[in-house]
């Protein structure tokens, strides 16, 4: 056997060739799972979810009610052609390919308001994750209200540069079409739009029904947007098997009927306004980009402007406890100056930011859309006043429906309460134990509002729990974007919020014990009444007229008795 030969060793010159810039793409091309696409079925989840919240955001911005259809075609083994289309505005021709085949690009990342996406990664890592896997391009059909026809166009991502590549760019006369099924899935009604957008991605995929499936994720997208009709359907283009089916049961394309969520109301949500960053929230190093970054020209302007609620007297107030001189130029503080800064800002008492910024669902829209979509006794819900992380602005809206025994055939009173998750209007589906939401639910003590709890766990009952949080930025736990941080401030808000919600629910379940027991006891002495009468009767010697006359009344009695109580 030869000796094994010693490996050169590496000098700094060697070692200095080798180095190169990353691609952005290319990090994400390797680190998927990041993003949500670690396994096929969650990868078609997260395909269709990013583009359902780019759509939501598209029409609430252009202040259009939204209608949105969702289909999923199976076109091979493991193999899926996701298309979702929208009314929306449509998006200008030259701003399509960086859109959908360009990572980190978008106009919600600067903006201080809130808003479903955020990073402007997800649409386009779908595009990714579709080209790695079955090399087909993203393909976008968009048509704006002042266009004559629509663009067709074809895109990649080229992965090492992190730009978008055209394979095709054509102009159509296209207008999407929305259906309409009834209870039995058939089509009932078609109509057309003359603006929005269609994306479709072809990809390696699985579609499996249940808890964590498109299914679930659309069901409550709808509860918790009520002004959105959703179509949606899931069919095959494989050859048809004998029992009608495409593979693995799935319908074939021209028999699959689609499944509508209809809107409760056509009222949009009031459109968030964007914020300037509150001071209390900003970190030195960005303080520090920010003061060479503006465009004003004295220290106390850039306070005032740059920041909210910091008003001239405020900005006065900070340069003096920091020692600055309120004219100085913002782009020529040095470090130590920054730092005095900092720390004046911090210990300077502010207002808290401005909560229009923000656009909760509200009380009555989550009970509308909670008792459109699940079937129960009681509601109810309640919406916190806004409070702060992190100098950030949000809102914790709960709601809760419960069921008693036989309303509701998916609720049952042994299994663990149904947990809803959302951020921003958004579903969060995975990650369910690394959440902060999850944390506060589990937290709370359940047993003193009459529902069972393991402990540390939660609670046991036929029961579905919602809860929502409104921020112009939330805290993510990864860019998957599937669980939220555990802060203190919103741990904090959501117990409260659930607290209330228990107490409700305790006095209903009290009232209902209480009409149990009263029923119990009613149905308990109607079971006697027919012995008592005929006691009387025969102590009194009365007759069978009589008897009956006895027992009439004593029911009367009882039943006006049963009534007041």
């Amino acid at each position: 056997m030869p000796p094994k030969q010693k490996s050169k060793a590496e000098t700094a010159e060697s070692m200095a060739r080798r180095q190169r810039e990353i691609s952005v793409s290319e990090f994400f091309l390797k680190n998927r799972h990041l993003l949500g696409f670690d396994s096929p079925r969650k990868a078609l989840m997260t395909t269709v979810k990013e583009a359902v919240d780019n759509a939501l955001d598209a029409c609430e911005e252009a202040h259009i009610v939204p209608e949105i259809s969702v289909e999923i075609r199976k076109t091979g083994d493991a193999r899926f052609r996701i298309s979702v289309t929208d009314n929306g505005p449509g998006i200008v021709r030259k701003q399509i390919p960086r859109i959908f085949a360009k990572l980190l690009y978008g106009s919600k990342f600067h903006r201080l308001r809130m808003s479903r996406g955020q990073q402007g990664i997800g649409i386009s890592a779908s595009g990714m994750y579709g080209q790695l896997t079955t090399g087909s391009a993203t393909e976008i059909l968009s048509r704006t209200r002042s266009a004559k026809a629509a663009h067709n166009i074809r895109v990649q991502i080229d992965t090492r540069k992190n730009t978008p590549a055209i394979l095709k760019d054509d102009q159509v006369d296209w207008r999407p079409e929305f259906f309409t099924s009834d209870d039995n899935g058939e089509q009932v009604e078609s109509h057309v739009s003359r603006h929005g957008t269609c994306v479709s991605i072809e990809m390696e995929a699985a579609y499996v029904r249940g808890k964590l499936s498109v299914d679930e994720y659309l069901r409550q997208t709808a509860v918790v947007n009520p002004h959105l009709t959703l179509h949606y359907r899931v069919c095959s283009c494989l050859k048809v098997k004998e029992n009608g089916a495409g593979a693995d049961g799935v319908p074939e394309a021209e028999d699959a009927p689609w499944i509508t969520f209809v809107r409760v109301n056509k009222h949009l949500p009031e459109p968030p306004r964007e914020i300037q960053p509150h001071p209390h929230g900003v970190e030195l190093g960005l303080l520090m980009q920010m003061l060479k970054d503006t465009g004003n020209r004295t220290l106390r302007s850039a306070l005032q402007h740059d920041f909210s609620r910091v008003s001239s007297n405020m900005a006065l107030q900070i340069c003096e406890r920091a020692g600055l001189n309120p004219k100085a130029r913002p782009t020529r503080i040095a470090h130590q100056e920054s730092e005095a800064l900092f720390k004046a800002i911090n210990e300077t008492k502010l207002m808290r930011p401005p909560t229009d910024c923000l656009s909760p669902i509200g009380e009555e829209q989550i009970l509308a859309g909670l008792r459109k979509e699940i079937d129960a006794d009681f509601y109810t819900a309640v919406t916190r006043a806004p409070a702060v992380y992190r100098g950030n602005p949000f809102q914790i809206e709960v709601g809760v429906a419960y069921a008693r025994p036989g309303v509701n055939k998916e609720l049952n009173a042994d299994d663990t309460v149904r947990l809803m998750r959302f951020a921003n209007r958004v579903p969060l589906l995975y990650m369910g134990g690394a959440c902060a939401i999850t944390k506060a639910v589990s937290g709370v003590k359940w047993k003193n509002y009459g529902l069972s709890q393991p402990r540390g766990a939660l609670p046991i009952g036929p029961m579905v729990v919602l809860v929502h949080m409104a921020s112009v930025w939330v805290p993510f736990t990864s860019e998957s974007k599937e669980a939220v941080a555990h802060y203190p401030e919103i741990v904090k808000e959501v117990t409260f919020a659930l607290q209330e919600c228990g107490r409700r629910l305790s006095v209903y379940l009290s009232r209902h014990r209480r009409q149990v027991e009263a029923e119990r006891k009613k149905n308990y002495m109607t079971l006697y009444l027919p012995h008592l009468a005929l006691g009387l009767k025969e102590v009194l010697e009365l007759s069978d007229r009589k008897e009956k006359d006895i027992v009439s009344r004593l029911e009367n009695m009882l039943e006006r008795t049963h009534l007041e109580t």
